[in-house]
Parts: structure tokens; C-alpha cells; sequence
């Protein structure tokens, strides 16, 4: 059970009880249920990445390769476009009636949007119509993961003591791992075992009927949960907060916290390119422009998945490390890597080969390990509680649709119009100069308490170590 003090101590100093107190069961029950939703979100990611060349053969049948590539990758991206809408409707809600609740109804919407696509048929069989309902579908996928990740990235961070939020906060992202690395694993199997004309008629349909199962256990496991103690110890003091309007919280967030909005956006910006580059786009650059870069398609899927398994391993170990060095070292070290590994990265997978092209992987792995290790607990440490939710949800959509989800469909576009294959390291450079920009506004968060938050310990014998403390 979780105890939470009240906000203000008397001249910086604190009793035990104005200490928040934590049980390390309900700790790990609240990240499995946060972590689920992104499992969901990102299997469903994977799939999609994976089964790339099958969909543009269902949707877009006749379609010339580049037509066919720009529409499956502007089918990915269109769902970006409402993230922000959704942002703008769940994180204000969120704030208003609990993280629970809505955090609940998104990952049901998630799992239905892509349990939806299973049961759409093909062009050859109605024509148009069938990338049309598949834009519907990405459109409630989109929706709904607007309020998801900014929902989640607070209740772990809400939940989890000073000490140790950038390791529990890790955990959320070892579910976006988790999630995609499933997805495309099934993805290889069924088209490495399953005959093409099967694949192309119902074989591509079985990771989508997966996602219904695993939205289940999503929905299961926070409704099971209790609210975040931050939230209840607000509500508490806020007497009135279910009427306050979506619409002027909004205004607040724009009005007030300006400043942490751009940082925040600029933060996202270089974690979600690194990330929609590895995990979205090179699936497609290694098999259309590269043809192949001299390995098999199934060899190259492999090699990837191996990538997204050496950072889950690695993942929680940098998430703790950043508790103990700090949230920005790691960010920074990050966005070095980007700006000097990027275009090497990418010339050594046009080089070819099995080695080549598994060491640009693992260094793109590389970057983007430094930065979904630490965003989940960076990023809620810049809003105060009362409108974490909403500024979270907002600032993250906006910049993942702008810039995170549009980085396969940008990057493809510009090779095609330049013919130059190594846009993939230009655009990394970009993104990690802007990070850094943004690293350098972040104030350090690390072994501190959230903002409008009263310390949180993971046991009362560390609350009153931390009350004593600030007695001296």
C-alpha cells in the first residue's frame, strides 16, 4: 500500500511522513500494467515494419515499388497525425479523473484498432476500399496511443521512489522492446514458413489477431491497479478538480509551461528519430534501396531482432546507471554518439555483408539505448503533477508526429528525390544536435523528487533516513 505525505516541509526539512512510501510489489504491478500497453503499441509496430513488402502487395496491388513503399509508409505514418489529438483529449482527462481510468481505455483501443486490421480485405477484393480501412484503423491506433506513453512514462515515475526512477522507468521501454521484438519475430516466421501466395491471402493476418489476446491482459492489469499516490494526494488537497474543462488545462499547459514544452519536444524529437530509424525505417532501407545489402531478408530480420535483444539486456543496467550519474550524462553521451557514429553507421550497412551491416545495427542500438533508458523518468520530472498527464501527452505527440513517425516516410522520400543513400546519417545528425540543444535546458532530476511532489522512498527505513537527512 502506498502512503503519501503531505507537500510542504517547514524550512527543507522533513518527518517520515511527509515522505511517500511505496510497497515493492505494488512498484512492480504498476510497471507491468504501464509496460503492457506499450507491449501492445509496439507488437503491433514491429508487425507492421516487418511485413512491409506483404502489405504494400495486398493494398497497393499494381502500384509501381516507389508508389507502393511511400503509401505503406505513409499507411505507418498517418497515425501520427492524430497522436496529438489524442494528447490533447486523454492527458488533460487524465489529469482530471486518474491515470488508472484512462490509461485503461487506451490500451483497449489499441489492441481493437489492431486486432481490426486482421479482418480487412485485400485491394485485389474491394478495391480502394481497402487502404482506406486501414487508414481508419491506424486512426484509432494513433488516437488512442496519444494519451498512452505520457500516461504510462507518469504512473511509473509517480510510483516509483527518488532513488531509483530512472532504473523502474527503464522497465517501460524494455516493454516497447519486448513488444516489437515479438511482433517481428512472428512476423519473420510466418513469412520464412508459410508459402507466399498463403501469406499474401491470410498468413499476414495472424500477428494482427494476436494483438486482442494482449490488450486483454493489458486491461486486466490496470484495472487492477490503484491510483499513483502523487495523483491521490493532489486530489485530496483539490477539492473541485473533476469539473476543471480539458480546454483550459490546455491553455495552462501552453500558457504557463511553455519553456519545458520545447525542451520536452526537443528531447522526444532525438529519442523517437533514433528509434522510428531503427526500428521502421532500416527494415525497409536494407531490402528496397540497399536490395538486400548482400545478406538474405530473413538474415536481416534476424540480425535486427538480435539488436533489439542485446538492449533489453543492457536497458535497465544504463536505466540504474543514470540514477547513480545522472539523467544528462547519459542524454548527452547519446547525442555525441549520434553526431559522430551516424553516417558510419550508415556506410557500413551499403558496405554489405553480415558483419558490416550487423555492426551499423548494433551502433544505431547503441544510440538509441542512451536515450530509451533515461526519456521515462527524464521526462515527467519536467512537469508538476497537476498537469504532468496533459503536458506529457501533448509535447510528446506533437513532437513524435512531427518528427518521430514521419522519419521513415521523410527519409525514403528524400533518397528517392536525391538519390543520396546516406540520408539516414545526415538525419541522425540533425536530430542529435537538436537533443543536445535540448539536454542542455533539462535541469538534472536524478535522486530528486518530481515536481509538486513530495519525496517518495521505496521503504520506510529510507524515509526516515532521507527525514534525517534533511534535518542535518
Amino acid at each position: 500500500m502506498a502512503e503519501s505525505g503531505a507537500h510542504e516541509a517547514v524550512g527543507g526539512k522533513l518527518t517520515a511522513d511527509q515522505i511517500t512510501v511505496t510497497e515493492p510489489g505494488i512498484i512492480r504491478r504498476a510497471i507491468g500494467a504501464a509496460a503492457i500497453g506499450n507491449v501492445t503499441e509496439w507488437f503491433d509496430f514491429g508487425v507492421f515494419a516487418y511485413l512491409q513488402t506483404t502489405i504494400q502487395k495486398v493494398f497497393f496491388t499494381g502500384a509501381s515499388q516507389t508508389v507502393a513503399t511511400i503509401g505503406t509508409l505513409g499507411l505507418f505514418a498517418v497515425a501520427f497525425l492524430v497522436r496529438p489529438f489524442g494528447g490533447m483529449f486523454f492527458g488533460p482527462l487524465g489529469d482530471r479523473i486518474g491515470r488508472t481510468k484512462v490509461l485503461s481505455l487506451t490500451v483497449i483501443l489499441m489492441a481493437i484498432g489492431t486486432f481490426a486490421i486482421a479482418f480487412i480485405p485485400s485491394y485485389a477484393t474491394i478495391g480502394a476500399a481497402a487502404p482506406m480501412l486501414m487508414l481508419l484503423a491506424r486512426l484509432l491506433q494513433g488516437f488512442s496511443t496519444g494519451g498512452e506513453y505520457g500516461g504510462a512514462m507518469a504512473f511509473i515515475a509517480e510510483y516509483a521512489p527518488d532513488k531509483r526512477r530512472g532504473f523502474l522507468g527503464s522497465w517501460l521501454e524494455f516493454g516497447t522492446l519486448t513488444g516489437y521484438a515479438i511482433g517481428a519475430t512472428c512476423a519473420t516466421l510466418i513469412t520464412s514458413l508459410i508459402p507466399e501466395d498463403d501469406l499474401l491471402s491470410w498468413g499476414w493476418r495472424i500477428p494482427f489477431l494476436i494483438s486482442g489476446p494482449i490488450g486483454l491482459i493489458g486491461l486486466y492489469l490496470r484495472l487492477k491497479l490503484e491510483e499513483t499516490p502523487a495523483f491521490k494526494a493532489l486530489a485530496a488537497e483539490s477539492e473541485g478538480r473533476e469539473g476543471k474543462q480539458t480546454l483550459q488545462e490546455i491553455k495552462d499547459i501552453f500558457g504557463k509551461y511553455w519553456r519545458p514544452m520545447l525542451v520536452c519536444g526537443g528531447l522526444v524529437l532525438v529519442f523517437n528519430v533514433t528509434n522510428y530509424m531503427l526500428t521502421s525505417y532500416v527494415p525497409t532501407y536494407l531490402e528496397e534501396p540497399l536490395k538486400g545489402a548482400g545478406i538474405s531478408s530473413t538474415t536481416s530480420q534476424v540480425m535486427q531482432i538480435v539488436v533489439l535483444l542485446l538492449m533489453m539486456v543492457f536497458i535497465t543496467f544504463v536505466g540504474k546507471l543514470s540514477d547513480k550519474i545522472g539523467r544528462r550524462p547519459v542524454i548527452y553521451t547519446g547525442c555525441a554518439l549520434m553526431i559522430v557514429l551516424a553516417v558510419p553507421s550508415v556506410l557500413l550497412m551499403r558496405a554489405g555483408g553480415f558483419w558490416p551491416v550487423f555492426i551499423g545495427l548494433a551502433l544505431m542500438g547503441l544510440m538509441l539505448l542512451c536515450f530509451n533508458s533515461t526519456m521515462p523518468s527524464t521526462l515527467p520530472a519536467l512537469f508538476p503533477t497537476e498537469i504532468r498527464y496533459g503536458a506529457l501527452a501533448i509535447s510528446f505527440n506533437l513532437a513524435v508526429s512531427l518528427f518521430g513517425g514521419t522519419t521513415a516516410v521523410v527519409t525514403a522520400g528524400l533518397i528517392a528525390a536525391t538519390g543520396d543513400l546516406n540520408w539516414p546519417g545526415y538525419y541522425l545528425i540533425a536530430a542529435g544536435i537538436i537533443g543536445a540543444i535540448a539536454c542542455y535546458f533539462t535541469k538534472e532530476s536524478a535522486r530528486k523528487p518530481l515536481p509538486g511532489s513530495p519525496p517518495a522512498a521505496a521503504t520506510r527505513e529510507e524515509a526516515e533516513e532521507m527525514a534525517a537527512a534533511s534535518q542535518r
